[in-house]
């Protein structure tokens, strides 16, 4: 229950901060957007997650991953209420930068959640199934989102989005079941910050995004404005790289479990990331017969190591400090999230296929940070008796 409960109430979220990128054209052409000004718009909700993913990580260390869901997401779907009402682009910006400072409560909060209802042989999978969120998030706003706008416009696609956050909020307060953490306060916070593994698990994992976000995010303005595919068909390639990503998520969290580490499955999805990615730059003007398959798989790659940076930084926090470490490592992530969509943008005006390269080169960074980083077991790191369920819960 509690594992549905969080990947549901992620999922709500998701279909923003994944899904967004499905409503780029109508977006653009509502807003009057230029390319540019199309990437910050994408970066807005990330931006946003950036400042409050660490302090929602130690409120639910401090409070309960109920509280914190519940009203981030309340908060968000409100803000995006207020988005779908804008008439300029600053106005438009202000209202995701809003709303995904309040929606970044859900992804340290239900990650510590599920964190502490299964065991260590059993919590790369638990963590797979409940990441699978983003990519669920991801396709059905990918389905869903040209379909709203071509029927009501950004503002019915962005009130959509609204809703869904508040769904999320209602099963996060409905099923979302755990105590306190007693005794964590900000002390909390000086130990990941002071942990060089989680600087590197956070930067070394934050390194893999650029290539998830040169694809995920920018497939649909790529096919639409480059190769002259329909918005509808390339946010179907979309949603179809968000189905992959799920199958992708949860064969990776498995495959952690059964080798008992979760670096060296993530230092070889970065390897094969960054040659797919490659072979993508490569494929920008070939034939769609070469350049579509190529999309699918290096999208799906992009979204198969989420869970295991997760469960490895939360095995390597100490006790009383899962939620905190969560947060720490998903605000470092943060910093790719918010900075690449716009420099991604900015170098595709000129070229995409130099974009494509350089989104290739990230992996290759990440999979050098991660190989300095000494392979926690899977047993060492967070134990039951840390969790913040009673045991009578387990």
């Amino acid at each position: 229950m509690i594992l549905a409960a969080g990947t549901l109430a992620q999922a709500s979220f998701s279909a923003l901060s994944v899904g967004l990128p499905a409503l780029a054209p109508a977006l653009r052409a509502h807003y009057r957007l230029t390319l540019g000004e199309t990437g910050v718009v994408l970066g807005a909700v990330g931006i946003g997650m950036l400042f409050t993913l660490l302090p929602w990580g130690l409120l639910a260390d401090r409070l309960s991953e109920q509280v914190v869901i519940t009203i981030g997401l309340t908060l968000a779907g409100g803000a995006l209420l207020v988005a779908a009402r804008t008439h300029s682009y600053p106005a438009l910006v202000a209202a995701l930068l809003t709303a995904g400072a309040f929606g970044a409560s859900v992804n340290a909060a239900s990650g510590r959640a599920v964190m502490g209802w299964f065991p260590a042989d059993q919590r790369g999978l638990a963590l797979g199934v409940r990441q699978t969120a983003i990519p669920i998030g991801g396709a059905a706003a990918a389905a869903g989102l040209p379909w709203l706008a071509a029927a009501g416009g950004t503002r019915l696609a962005l009130t959509a989005l609204g809703f869904s956050c508040i769904g999320g909020a209602i099963v996060a307060l409905s099923f979302i079941r755990g105590t306190p953490a007693p005794g964590a306060d900000l002390a909390n916070l000086a130990g990941p910050m002071r942990d060089p593994r989680m600087w590197l698990l956070g930067l070394g994992a934050g390194f893999y995004l650029t290539a998830q976000i040169g694809i995920t995010g920018f497939v649909v303005l790529f096919l639409h404005e480059h190769r002259g595919v329909s918005a509808q068909s390339a946010a179907a390639l979309l949603a179809a790289i968000n189905i992959i990503g799920v199958a992708a998520r949860i064969v990776a969290g498995r495959w952690s479990d059964h080798v008992r580490t979760r670096l060296r499955p993530m230092r070889l999805i970065g390897v094969a990331l960054a040659i797919a990615t490659g072979v993508v730059a490569v494929c920008t003007d070939a034939p769609l017969s070469l350049l579509i398959p190529a999309l699918v798989v290096a999208g799906g790659l992009s979204m198969a190591w989420n869970g295991l940076a997760i469960a490895a930084a939360a095995e390597t926090a100490s006790a009383g400090k899962v939620g905190t470490a969560i947060g720490f490592q998903q605000t470092l992530l943060g910093l790719i999230v918010a900075g690449a969509p716009p420099a991604f943008a900015a170098v595709a005006t000129g070229s995409w296929r130099l974009a494509f390269a350089l989104a290739a080169i990230g992996p290759v960074i990440g999979v050098i940070a991660l190989g300095a980083v000494p392979e926690p077991s899977p047993r060492s790191g967070l134990s039951l008796g840390r969790s913040a369920l009673p045991p009578a819960a387990r």
